[in-house]
């Protein structure tokens, strides 16, 4: 099958584009497409692994799902186009990140290309969604695609670091070989969760501490 997706990811995931249960999803996900509002816009379905290159990846940040309100996502897990107006659960990620390297942002630009052009994978689960219905793309085959994704990460790359945000992020971690490389784990920055853990986890600059250490540059988070 012939998938619109960044080269090096093209070539790790080749497998995957040939399976019975891909021709299935891309089935269903062209039909949503027909039905009504499907986000994001079919450019950024694989928008988390095209600006981010298998060999460039440094950090992986995993999501749930794309936001589903008009004009939201963007194809990078918590992020949300330039000049939409942010989240609860990124605004709490900038908080933290603001409380952890004690730095106010210059900005309120949600879209963190940024992060993904520094090698911050920065991927959901599933990556399309009807609007207005969470979820409603789950179960369809995007699991096992992105899957497929961090297994390839964890067997063929070494020295990442993986932050897991929430219940299904770690769950999803369980694909993740933790002698080769360093998962960060807490409470989802959701304002149902955050007061539980997330905020003084401290996630920026431990990734940062852990990619110096290893002789990598680290992420101008700011």
């Amino acid at each position: 099958m012939e998938v619109k997706i960044e080269p090096s990811w093209k070539e790790v995931l080749k497998d995957e584009f040939n399976k019975e249960y891909f021709a299935a999803l891309t089935a269903f996900v062209k039909d949503e497409y027909k039905k009504g509002a499907v986000y994001p816009a079919p450019k950024n379905i694989f928008r988390a692994f095209d600006l981010c290159p298998f060999n460039k990846v440094k950090v992986v940040i995993l999501g749930q799902d794309p936001y589903h309100g008009t004009g939201q996502a963007n194809g990078l897990c918590f992020a949300v186009g330039d000049g939409v107006a942010l989240p609860p659960s990124l605004q709490n990620i900038y908080k933290e990140l603001e409380s952890d390297l004690n730095e106010k942002l210059p900005h309120r630009n949600g879209d963190l290309e940024r992060w993904a052009k520094q090698g911050v994978l920065l991927l959901n689960a599933t990556l399309t969604v009807r609007a207005a219905t969470a979820g409603s793309h789950q179960n369809h085959g995007w699991e096992e695609f992105t899957d497929a994704a961090i297994k390839a990460l964890s067997e063929q790359r070494e020295r990442l670091v993986f932050i897991l945000w929430g219940n299904y992020a770690k769950a999803k971690g369980a694909h993740i070989d933790r002698e080769k490389h360093f998962c960060l784990e807490s409470p989802h920055p959701s304002p149902f969760s955050a007061y539980s853990g997330f905020f003084g986890s401290k996630p920026f600059s431990k990734t940062n501490a852990y990619l110096k250490v290893h002789g990598q540059k680290p992420i101008e988070w700011l």
